[in-house]
């Protein structure tokens, strides 16, 4: 287990260092992203790999997510299962921030995030819709900016 979990935080590191440096271009031309528009207010992540390697991998970005200073939620739609309360409080995330929701009946969990999206109580809505296509995308743009939130979107394979 020792080797593991150091494995696992020097992997962290090698992917901190990465998430710190500028983003640049093929060309090394500095990437201008405006981060205003609609194209922005879904946004997609793909973790490959063993379940607990992603989550270790997730927890850093929903842990920075969860301490945001707004007075709005964090909200995760149909998190898989291995994402539980527990997970959450070892993982160092702000719990008392954070909205676990799950479909119910004939609702789809794109439904859901569309309506936590357009409600605009949470800041970001994070979601596991495998896979996104082009209509599931525009209803999520749609619905953030009805809100003023952002959609995350995690694939994991």
């Amino acid at each position: 287990m020792q080797l593991s979990q150091s494995f696992a935080q020097a992997q962290l590191a090698l992917f901190d260092s990465f998430l710190a440096q500028p983003m640049a271009a093929i060309a090394d031309e500095p990437v201008e992203l405006d981060w205003a528009t609609e194209a922005h207010a879904v946004s997609e992540l793909s973790l490959r790999g063993a379940a607990e390697n992603c989550l270790t991998l997730l927890a850093p970005i929903l842990r920075e997510l969860s301490q945001n200073q707004q007075a709005r939620w964090l909200t995760l739609i149909a998190p898989p299962n291995s994402l539980t309360r527990i997970w959450l409080r070892d993982a160092g995330l702000n719990r008392e921030r954070i909205l676990l929701l799950h479909p119910h009946g004939e609702q789809s969990a794109r439904d859901l995030a569309c309506s936590a999206l357009r409600l605009g109580h949470s800041h970001t809505v994070v979601s596991w819709l495998q896979p996104l296509d082009r209509l599931s995308q525009q209803l999520l743009v749609s619905a953030a900016r009805a809100g003023n939130s952002e959609s995350l979107n995690i694939n994991l394979f």
